[in-house]
């Protein structure tokens, strides 16, 4: 079986764009706290979005899927699970929220890792939620003429225990050090993670909430008001080409994790662009402009189709009803143009013609 040893890790020499992208974090990390008390109300809202953003996209990567209506109204408890599917979303609710409220008091160890599995799986009543994995189980590919092949074979069932005992206590040595940056470690440890894939199933989401975990247990927050999750939702084929690099000889323990580190970070750093702009500290900072003002200025620097829900996304400094009173009176006056009807409604920009 694989040891782990991230000793390696603190002498290499990393690439200068990961160093970049490392102290750029750093940069955004310091700060985090001043935007969050000069916009309490702002980020309040982002911190809902960001949530149901989260578990629709985590979920949505594996094929768990449910309507838009449905997600919200699930959210705002105004309706139950009703199949399969929506149980496994309110799974993932539940352990979000555990994260987001109680992360400081989770211990990176098997005991509390198996019981953020149990949680996710609790709704749907299977029996392997909370317990390691008795069947192996294969990373597949499906390739365009369908047919499948294995692109990787993680740890067996018999190994998988003391597997996950090793990689946290390598982790919790580590961090303990401090003489790795945790940027370079979180990425580190989810690889291992998912090589592991110690669950019958539920490892990718595991793999993403683990992520926000440990980010939480290091200072960075970002995940609490940007959905990282979305952010590899929109990139998952690159997720899934960094991630088939970085495993590449890992049971001869000669694989190099530098991909899956570059595309975490990328996805960490957009997050951290994001929760700026969106607080509007990066520009018009200590501004009072007007609803109107703000979407319009939005909308002028957007590229392409955007709908009500992105304006609301993307201003929360603003109402609903404002965001949309705005966009009304931009299409009136001939600065952006309507198209579609209902929930297909959306806006471009009238030089975009």
């Amino acid at each position: 079986m694989r040891s782990f040893d991230y000793s390696s890790l603190v002498d290499r020499t990393w690439d200068t764009d990961i160093l970049n992208l490392v102290a750029k974090i750093h940069e955004c990390k310091g700060r985090q706290d001043l935007f969050i008390r000069q916009k309490p109300m702002e980020v309040d809202r982002l911190v809902e979005i960001a949530k149901i953003q989260s578990t629709e996209a985590s979920n949505r990567i594996e094929g768990i899927v449910t309507t838009s209506t449905r997600m919200k109204q699930l959210f705002e408890e105004k309706t139950t699970p009703r199949n399969r599917d929506e149980d496994e979303i309110m799974g993932y609710r539940d352990v979000l929220n555990t994260i987001h409220e109680s992360n400081e008091y989770i211990p990176v160890r098997p005991a509390y890792i198996l019981q953020l599995h149990r949680d996710l799986l609790k709704r749907t009543g299977f029996s392997y939620g909370g317990h390691f994995k008795n069947v192996q189980n294969y990373i597949n590919e499906t390739m365009p003429d369908g047919t499948v092949v294995t692109r990787f074979v993680p740890v067996a069932p018999y190994d998988t225990p003391d597997a996950v005992e090793n990689l946290c206590n390598t982790y919790e040595q580590a961090t303990a050090k401090e003489e790795i940056d945790s940027l370079i470690l979180i990425p580190t440890f989810i690889c291992d993670f998912l090589c592991i894939h110690p669950f019958n199933d539920g490892n990718g989401r595991m793999s993403r909430l683990l992520t926000l975990l440990l980010l939480y247990k290091n200072g960075y927050s970002v995940g609490k008001y940007i959905s990282i999750e979305k952010k590899i939702e929109k990139t998952k084929d690159q997720y899934y080409d960094a991630l088939e690099r970085a495993d590449a000889g890992w049971h001869e323990e000669n694989n190099d994790p530098t991909p899956f580190i570059r595309y975490m970070l990328r996805v960490i750093l957009a997050c951290y662009t994001d929760f700026e702009e969106r607080v509007g500290l990066m520009t018009e900072k200590g501004s009072s402009s007007s609803a109107y003002d703000i979407v319009k200025k939005y909308a002028g620097e957007r590229i392409g189709k955007f709908t009500g829900a992105d304006v609301t996304s993307h201003c929360p400094s603003i109402g609903r009803s404002s965001a949309l009173a705005a966009l009304k009176k931009l299409t009136e006056e001939g600065f952006i143009i309507r198209k579609g009807s209902g929930r297909s409604t959306f806006y471009v920009r009238s030089d975009s013609k």
